[in-house]
């Protein structure tokens, strides 16, 4: 499947393409030079049960009573083009969010219509794959599964709500399958259609509105700050905000800014450091933005539930895993903490616990059984659960049988599967349990690690300082280690460096010097990389389980694995 951003060089003929698609619903799997993004979405067509002989339902006329919003704002945008389409011998066709179509006219053949393009219904398609990547996308003929859709092209544009990057529906062009794959000729007016549909949008907000989306514009332009606005039930959220809030925060601050709003106290500034402009039309309060500068050299304040001066990282992986992590071990009980090996879980726990009679023990140093204590009032540290002993693993679960609120933290790196017995341990844990992202899935926190990870630097000499090249290599670099190979990195380099200068992209270890092998990830494969990463999480690293949940074979997921290679 294509985006804008592939080059024509990357498909491959359309008789190849024919050829690959016809042994893939015989049963073979799809040849090497078929992209790996097309035959991913042709598994996800045959996981979801799609027929290739499917009869497309015709798309009918748009619901009249109510008629969507979305429609009745681009109704005439898109009637005005209808002359065009008849020039053009092009269909243009208008979805919702959920990829019903809401609108359709010109020459497509009509079994070739239908009236939902999700993928579950009728398998890859320009418009789910523009939702989904958020970015124009086509396909192309065969790239299709359903035999009706086999000499059609069609590109898609998604739609966005005014002054949010929330997609509120999909404008697609489509035509006869030419002798070529890409570009689709129509692209430009895809593209043209919804700039002015969602220029429409933005005209039909009521004043009030429109003047606090005009505020939030304001002060997203002034500088990348957080910027959150509220109007009504209504959100509007910055991308360096979403960086920064969990949805959580995002609730908090909401509250916050109603209470200014009920005092009608303009200027405020919050707690956290969020500065809050009242917005007002014709003399009412519309609503308010909330622009958040915390003072310079200040770590913002961190949330409630999320304990203060926790592992250095502010990315939504990390803040969702430790606020979590929080908020169970705020309650009495047991916690089972979940990574790859290096990504913190013992110093979460150590910062969790926050006590200083807090004992850690080490599965790895056995005889657990016999210096487990029988009542672990300051807190215990379990560490690498999955190299208990069977005697190991039942004096644990005996305790936590006599001790059920006991303040126990448990760490697992997950790899082998686990015997029955510590299987129980893990059940037992199951529900107060929290995934830590890994150091890849989480870059945007590097920045803010290699100040934390650096050793305090000798009197009179300046901190370690990086340069932008070597950030940026940092952040490509996998980390299989993650934090703790990391941190290995900085304290070499600090040892070994001569204090002059920041540290530049050649000083480096040569594998995060040259960075991970392999081309740039397309937005399709981005986001398989990225459902490829949430099962793995999910299923606590079990490659076999990860599979079953994709609806691939286990041989798929490894090869997918290697082909993303340092991206994954």
């Amino acid at each position: 499947m294509t985006t804008a951003e592939h080059p024509p060089t990357t498909r491959p003929a359309l008789g190849r393409l024919r050829r690959a698609r016809a042994r893939f619903l015989a049963g073979h799997p799809p040849p090497a030079d078929v992209p790996d993004e097309v035959a991913a979405a042709w598994r996800r067509a045959r996981f979801h049960g799609v027929r290739p002989d499917t009869a497309t339902p015709a798309a009918g006329r748009a619901p009249q009573s109510p008629e969507p919003e979305l429609l009745a704002v681009a109704r005439p945008v898109l009637e005005r083009l209808t002359p065009v389409l008849d020039h053009e011998r092009a269909t243009l066709l208008l979805t919702d969010a959920r990829l019903r179509v809401l609108w359709s006219a010109g020459h497509a053949p009509r079994d070739t219509l239908c009236r939902d393009f999700s993928e579950e219904s009728v398998g890859p398609n320009s418009a789910a794959l523009a939702l989904r990547t958020g970015h124009r996308a086509e396909v192309h003929g065969p790239e299709h599964i359903l035999d009706v859709w086999q000499e059609v092209s069609a590109v898609s544009v998604p739609l966005r709500a005014p002054g949010d990057a929330r997609p509120v529906g999909t404008v697609t062009v489509a035509s006869a399958l030419g002798g070529g794959c890409a570009p689709h000729p129509q692209a430009a007016l895809a593209e043209a259609t919804a700039a002015v549909v969602e220029a429409e949008l933005r005209a039909h907000l009521r004043p009030p509105e429109r003047a606090v989306l005009d505020a939030y514009l304001a002060a997203c332009a002034r500088q990348e700050r957080p910027v959150v606005a509220f109007a009504g039930h209504s959100r509007l959220v910055s991308e360096a905000a979403a960086r920064l809030l969990s949805a959580r925060d995002i609730e908090d601050l909401e509250r916050a800014v109603h209470e200014v709003l009920r005092r009608d106290a303009p200027g405020t500034r919050l707690p956290g450091g969020a500065a809050v402009e009242i917005v007002r039309h014709l003399g009412e309060t519309a609503g308010a933005v909330a622009v958040l500068e915390p003072a310079p050299g200040r770590v913002p304040a961190a949330p409630a539930g999320r304990p203060a001066g926790a592992l250095a990282g502010h990315s939504v992986p990390w803040r969702h895993a430790t606020e979590r992590a929080a908020e169970l071990a705020a309650a009495h009980g047991p916690l089972l903490l979940v990574g790859e090996r290096g990504t913190g879980k013992t110093a979460l726990a150590r910062e969790l616990l926050g006590a200083t009679e807090s004992r850690v023990v080490d599965a790895a140093e056995g005889d657990l059984h016999e210096t487990l204590p029988a009542d672990p009032h300051g807190g215990l540290v379990l560490r690498h659960a999955e190299r208990l002993a069977q005697s190991d693993v039942a004096a644990v679960l005996a305790l936590l049988e006599t001790r059920p609120s006991a303040p126990l933290l448990v760490t697992y790196t997950p790899g082998a599967p686990p015997g029955p017995c510590l299987q129980r341990l893990l059940d037992t844990l199951a529900a107060r349990s929290v995934t830590l992202p890994a150091l890849r899935e989480r870059a945007e926190d590097i920045r803010e690690l290699l100040t934390a990870v650096a050793p305090a630097p000798e009197p009179g000499q300046p901190p370690l300082t990086w340069t932008l090249d070597a950030r940026r290599a940092l952040e490509r670099y996998p980390w299989p280690g993650n934090v703790t190979e990391l941190a290995h990195v900085v304290r070499s380099l600090a040892q070994r460096r001569r204090p002059v200068g920041p540290v530049r992209r050649a000083e480096l270890p040569d594998p995060v010097r040259e960075g991970p092998a392999g081309r740039t990830l397309s937005p399709m494969e981005h986001a398989e990389r990225t459902a490829i990463l949430e099962a793995l999480r999910r299923h606590g690293g079990n490659k076999a389980r990860t599979a079953a949940a994709l609806g691939i074979g286990r041989a798929t997921l490894y090869r997918k694995l290697r082909t993303y290679g340092g991206h994954a």
